[in-house]
């Protein structure tokens, strides 16, 4: 789970970086919540995987 975390991270800092730098204006939005979506659920993942070990 925490390797599908880490990958959608990435898409979600692509997709905030194309949207808050002007390239895809209308993403803007979208990106900003992606981008904290999946955040939040990295650090989930982080947690939760560190108590298994």
């Amino acid at each position: 789970m925490l390797h599908y975390a880490v990958v959608f991270l990435v898409v979600a800092l692509i997709a905030a970086v194309l949207g808050f730098g002007g390239i895809a204006g209308a993403a803007a939005g979208i990106a900003k919540i992606l981008f904290f979506v999946f955040l939040v659920l990295f650090v989930i993942s982080l947690i939760t995987g560190r108590r298994r070990v």
